[in-house]
């Protein structure tokens, strides 16, 4: 069989049963096991198949994605990320557009514990659009930070969503990790400076309030009572991780472990809490484990059929320069994330994205971070994107979708500007991990 042909007919699996209803795991694992069937010899190539789906269970890399979840799920069902999202709150005072400033500073460190963009724009905007709103903000002014924000999940470490990819991908889990810190802070000062540009043109769209200002000494106490602890175990997991202290595995244990000490200094970690916490981390880590066995088997089948080097080939034959090439890697992964969520994304692109950019000569540690950013803005794209639709879930009665489509316009063009400034600067990704893993 030719490779399109093979592509075609893998592909063709996948999506039919993805159409009539099949979970995304379930239905790359249907289609290995036909394909398989048909490429592989029968029965003796499904058995090795799954012999090899098994294998990709084992490796000790996928430890990092339960404990990672486990620690957004305690700092949020322990009331942690409201302490620190109201001590922000405090601290900020009289600052024009403070609410729409600390959806940016909270949001991006409570991302950076929760990993998941749905499940930051979703707590987000239930919490701080309708106050924003009850305060006379502007629409754009509340939904927009939050939308952008939401996104800062799969970029800065913690991550799952970054530990399935460089899985998946095949490389270093720790570069993948690491290397999304300075894109992701860089990302959010542009939301920031968003934000400023918006209050000066536009000073109604975030009308000043007097608000009492605590003496320095009690906001003092407040930090480092409400924020300096939490944001100190990811400083934690970073730091073990640049020294090289510990791996990425033993870096995600120690930073449950601080989360669950935290939350019992603070009196908060109840039995109810630290059960429901485990429930949500098991749900998704089943998940994430499904859909690694479902992708690794596939491919394979497409390594095997020889439908991955058959589009390589295909793609490199149009002598295109690198930079077309990404451009175009990247407008996919922005059409996907307009009606698939990532993992699904990943599960599709990866066994022909990465080979790709590594025959095109792109450092795949780089090459991560940009799918990730891409990834990022896909969710947040009009007319389809996912959190567009997650923020019409939450939003105030009355909240139109084309409202939340012009909020989302503005960090939608920074993250693209990120972008451009990684191509034009690939150190911005490249700097941190290889100094300190190399």
């Amino acid at each position: 069989m030719a490779w399109h042909d093979a592509l075609l007919f893998l592909l063709s699996m996948v999506l039919i049963l993805m159409l009539i209803g099949a979970p995304v795991a379930f239905a790359f694992i249907g289609a290995n096991i036909v394909g398989a069937w048909y490429f592989m010899g029968g029965g003796v190539g499904v058995t090795q198949v799954l012999n090899n789906g098994f294998g990709g269970l084992s490796s000790f890399g996928l430890v990092p994605i339960p404990l990672f979840l486990l620690m957004g799920e305690l700092f949020f069902r322990t009331g942690l990320g409201m302490r620190m999202f109201n001590a922000i709150d405090l601290l900020m005072g009289r600052v024009p557009g403070r609410l729409s400033y600390v959806t940016v500073v909270g949001g991006t460190a409570f991302s950076t514990l929760s990993g998941s963009s749905m499940g930051s724009t979703a707590l987000l905007g239930s919490l701080l659009v309708p106050e924003m709103e009850r305060r006379g903000y502007k629409k754009y002014m509340s939904i927009g930070p939050i939308l952008g924000t939401g996104g800062l999940a799969i970029i800065i470490p913690p991550s799952a969503i970054a530990v399935l990819l460089a899985t998946l991908a095949k490389i270093d889990i720790g570069d993948v990790l690491i290397g999304g810190i300075v894109p992701g802070l860089v990302l959010a000062t542009m939301y920031m400076v968003t934000i400023w540009i918006k209050t000066k043109l536009d000073p109604d769209a975030a009308p000043a309030y007097d608000v009492e200002s605590p003496p320095l000494a009690t906001k003092f106490k407040v930090a480092t009572r409400d924020i300096v602890p939490m944001l100190s175990i990811i400083v934690m997991i970073v730091v073990m991780m640049l020294t090289g202290f510990a791996t990425p595995s033993e870096a995600a244990a120690f930073g449950a472990l601080g989360v669950i000490v935290l939350a019992a200094l603070f009196k908060a970690l109840t039995f109810e809490a630290f059960k429901l916490s485990v429930i949500g981390a098991l749900k998704v880590t089943l998940m994430a484990y499904l859909i690694v066995f479902g992708s690794a088997t596939f491919s394979q089948l497409l390594a095997f059929s020889g439908a991955s080097n058959g589009l390589i080939q295909w793609a490199i034959s149009f002598d295109l320069s690198p930079l077309l090439m990404l451009t175009a890697m990247v407008l996919v992964l922005l059409a996907l994330g307009t009606f698939m969520e990532a993992i699904s994304i990943m599960m599709i692109t990866v066994p022909f994205f990465f080979p790709l950019a590594q025959s095109l000569g792109f450092d795949l540690v780089w090459f991560s971070i940009v799918t990730l950013v891409a990834l990022e803005v896909g969710f947040s794209t009009p007319p389809l994107g996912l959190n567009l639709f997650v923020m019409k879930g939450v939003a105030p009665i009355g909240t139109t979708m084309k409202e939340i489509y012009l909020a989302s316009i503005p960090y939608i063009i920074c993250s693209i500007l990120l972008v451009v400034l990684m191509v034009i600067f690939p150190e911005i990704v490249t700097w941190l991990p290889y100094l300190s893993f190399n």
